[in-house]
């Protein structure tokens, strides 16, 4: 007998209680080897004064078991409540969001009958770090942040992903022909972890042609890595042009805890009616599954529900005349995937997963590399328009070594040779730099001269090289 995993569950709020009582009764006539210990959080939980949706002791038990199924959870309307799926994938580091999006033509209606792609989304940070600050009268920014260990958990977790599931492909989505930099580092990234995984095909597409492709021929896709930005939108597209919304699941790994879910919400318009689809929940649990180790399992309840689809048992939301073949509650559902178990689909795939592939990610390691100073990059708030007017006042405070090279305004240059056609705000990048590395006491004096010549600084950042590769970009223009 296969050892017992805990697992936590939530039954959630709207359609969850019905939903996890059709997945859980799945579960236990398959025998899956699993220990349940359930939490409350959601509604209830903000309704009682925590705005975080979550006790103390859900924490804990979620903390301790590793392993979370959530049905779907309401938020209250209204301010002063937290999204308590953020506030977990946050709080428990889960850096991979994944989506399969498979069509199931032609027993769900679909454009694209043969698609069968993973979205991999980086979890964690891009642009949804959140660091934003409102720096002049015109002028807010949001800091893209992109890492090193970021890019390769993710990227990793693409490729062994891939692996486990016996697909062929790996596709990296960048924008790194305009974010040299930050995009540059997943692209490069992505690059150097697929030399290690020879036996998978790699591709790598600009986001916005290849969003155009995955709307169009999304059957040309098979596994697909992104960003965070990039990915929470695709990912939704590819599950609506596959034609299932409510029957996609999905995942959120980290390197200790993991949480799968459905991606639909919590329907409450419909709750009580014993008429929801469970299968993007059934989905999410069969992800969970193979994220233990269970594959057998896995590959049993997934290959019940497969057929059932195709003989045409279905829930209202998928009910077609001519196609469906009988109408079942989200019970009828449930005991239908059971009587099916041990049974393997006819005209659609079937699926086939090992036990004990589980994805054991590396834990990353720093490889230090030689940092030098070249420069810094000042951001002046300043009301006037013409450039040359604002380098002659930096021109004035620059030093022996760092010398005023250039001035953008919206990442265009505006001096040296600018042009009087260019629209200016109130927020000017101003770069000094040198030739040969400097000592770091020299950017703090400078910005002393500044304050001196009351110019307004609002932010700096330093100029690097790293191993004495050029480490920030330049200016458009130039």
């Amino acid at each position: 007998m296969d050892t017992l995993k805990k697992v936590t569950y939530c039954v959630g709020d709207g359609i969850g209680p019905e939903i996890m009582e059709a997945v859980l009764s799945i579960m236990e006539a398959a025998q899956v080897p699993i220990e349940w210990e359930e939490v409350v959080i959601g509604e209830k939980v903000y309704l009682s004064g925590n705005t975080s949706g979550i006790s103390s002791e859900a924490w804990d038990t979620i903390r301790r078991n590793k392993v979370f199924l959530k049905a779907p959870i309401t938020t209250p309307q209204g301010g002063g409540y937290k999204s308590l799926n953020v506030t977990i994938r946050k709080s428990l580091a889960l850096f991979a969001n994944v989506r399969p999006c498979r069509s199931y033509a032609p027993f769900v209606e679909t454009k694209h009958p043969d698609m069968d792609v993973i979205i991999v989304r980086e979890n964690e940070e891009d642009l949804y770090a959140g660091i934003e600050h409102q720096q002049t009268d015109d002028v807010v920014q949001c800091l893209k942040l992109i890492t090193r260990p970021g890019c390769e958990r993710i990227i990793r977790y693409a490729f062994a992903l891939a692996r486990q599931q016996g697909r062929k492909k790996v596709t990296c989505f960048s924008k790194d022909n305009i974010m040299k930099q930050t995009d540059g580092l997943f692209h490069r990234v992505f690059d150097e972890i697929a030399r290690e995984y020879p036996d998978i095909e790699t591709e790598h597409m600009i986001v916005d042609i290849g969003a155009a492709r995955l709307a169009d021929t999304p059957e040309r896709f098979d596994v697909v890595v992104m960003p965070n930005l990039y990915g929470d939108i695709l990912s939704d597209v590819a599950a609506q042009i596959s034609g299932s919304v409510g029957m996609a699941g999905s995942a959120n790994i980290g390197e200790q805890c993991a949480m799968f879910e459905a991606i639909h919400g919590s329907a409450p318009d419909i709750a009580g009616q014993n008429i929801a689809n469970p299968s993007g929940l059934l989905q999410g649990a069969i992800m969970m599954l193979n994220h233990l180790g269970l594959g057998s399992y896995a590959e049993t309840i997934q290959n019940a529900w497969l057929r059932v689809i195709e003989k045409g048992i279905h829930t209202a939301d998928i009910y077609r005349e001519g196609v469906s073949t009988q109408k079942v509650s989200t019970k009828g559902f449930a005991e239908a995937v059971i009587a099916h178990l041990g049974e393997k689909p006819v005209q659609l795939k079937p699926v086939s997963y090992e036990d004990g592939l589980q994805i054991q990610i590396p834990k990353y390691e720093r490889r230090p590399r030689k940092k030098e100073l070249l420069g810094v990059d000042v951001f002046v708030d300043w009301d006037g328009s013409n450039a040359n007017e604002l380098a002659e006042k930096l021109q004035a405070i620059q030093g022996e070594h760092m010398r005023l090279s250039m001035i953008t305004n919206r990442g265009v240059k505006v001096w040296p040779n600018g042009f009087d056609e260019t629209f200016c705000t109130d927020h000017w990048r101003c770069r000094f730099e040198s030739a040969e590395p400097i000592a770091a006491a020299e950017v703090p004096a400078l910005l002393q001269r500044a304050l001196e010549a009351g110019i307004d600084v609002i932010k700096t950042e330093n100029l690097y090289t790293f191993d004495g590769q050029r480490a920030f970009s330049l200016g458009q223009g130039q």
